[in-house]
């Protein structure tokens, strides 16, 4: 996960330049980009912008809506004993009420809750790495031995053997920040910024937190605990460690994971709309969202295992056509970072200001979503 991650920044940096460069204007005066925004109009391959947005309406329903609401479902099952069924009726719910009020609800609702639940994630995994200082060594004197020795498979502990470990490493890692899919680029093209390297900055912060703060904080957690041995699995394994690290852990882990969870499922179905508008149309963006809710109820009475697959599945399909973009726009990424930093402090009163020193086979060329 921390090789994925330093990679990762790389890549969301690209990506967050990219979709700023290329995104376009709409009528009402906000924005839209992401990956079919800069492979349709800075490489001009219409048929792969349309694969990735394909790929990425697929994706939203399992690493955005069933994988996270069967996080949700297991951590409280496993805390306060609520049925799965009672928790996706409910959470399905909630969820309809939200984004059937658009984006302008969904960004209220995060705003209000993202700040909120990660000051408070990290300062519970704080606290009890603190209680517990004296495992920390040992803690990644496990990390490292495993990853280079092997560790036979127990519990919930996957990585039997090196190419496991690598496998599920870099898929846990771009599960966490996304880096690579595209996704994030979608939601980065609708922000006010003056120009694309300022905001790809935020991309490489994302990271960052994300997986080498957040999972290296949880992950001690665990291991310190020594949860991982005990054949436990998924979202359950996380609440059993915070308990072992301080008594009422558990209730603390699973209010977090609540909150985490349930603004990334609002947060996905931003970009599925997104790429069902881009691939249909706005008269297709209504029924998605009517698959988009009843799914977060199916997700959260799933089996672990099968949601699993269906994400990583769709995620691997999903960064195909974005890497490809990224690869072949790298130099639109170079020529942007060179210009920030003749004069990061200048204050760009447009987008087509810094569109004027691409060249021109790399200036945007007319895309042809409908």
């Amino acid at each position: 996960m921390w090789l994925s991650a330093i990679l990762g920044m790389t890549t969301k940096f690209s990506e967050v330049i990219l979709s700023i460069t290329y995104r376009v204007k709409n009528n009402d005066g906000s924005f839209s980009g992401g990956p079919m925004y800069y492979i349709a109009r800075g490489l001009g391959h219409n048929w792969l912008a349309k694969l990735f947005a394909l790929f990425g309406g697929l994706a939203s329903f399992g690493i955005g809506n069933m994988t996270q609401s069967n996080s949700i479902s297991q951590a409280l099952e496993a805390t306060f004993h609520i049925s799965p069924i009672v928790t996706g009726l409910i959470l399905a719910a909630i969820i309809s009420v939200v984004i059937l009020g658009g984006i302008k609800r969904i960004g209220l609702v995060a705003e209000k809750l993202v700040p909120f639940m990660a000051v408070f994630y990290v300062a519970v995994s704080l606290l009890i790495l603190i209680l517990n200082y004296s495992k920390i060594p040992n803690a990644f004197g496990l990390i490292f031995s495993s990853a280079f020795t092997g560790q036979v498979a127990t519990g919930g502990f996957a990585g039997s053997t090196l190419m496991m470990a690598m496998r599920n490493g870099v898929a846990r890692g771009v599960f966490s920040n996304e880096a690579g899919l595209g996704s994030a680029p979608i939601a980065h093209a609708a922000a006010t910024t003056d120009h694309p390297v300022r905001q790809g900055m935020w991309g490489v912060f994302e990271v960052f937190m994300d997986t080498i703060v957040i999972c290296t904080m949880t992950a001690l957690v665990v291991l310190g605990s020594g949860a991982w041995n005990s054949g436990i699995q998924g979202a359950a394994l996380t609440t059993t460690a915070f308990e072992s690290g301080i008594k009422g852990g558990q209730y603390l882990v699973s209010v977090g994971l609540t909150l985490f969870a349930f603004t990334t499922i609002l947060g996905w179905s931003y970009y599925g709309e997104k790429c069902t508008q881009y691939l249909l149309g706005d008269k297709f963006v209504l029924p998605y969202k009517f698959i988009y809710i009843p799914l977060v109820f199916v997700g959260s009475i799933g089996g672990l295992q099968s949601v699993w697959a269906i994400s990583d599945t769709l995620n691997g399909l999903m960064a195909i056509p974005n890497l490809i973009g990224v690869f072949f726009l790298s130099s639109v990424v170079i020529i942007m970072v060179k210009d920030f930093m003749k004069n990061p402090d200048k204050i760009r009163e447009s987008d087509n200001e810094y569109l004027d020193i691409l060249p021109d086979k790399f200036k945007p060329r007319e895309h042809k979503s409908k």
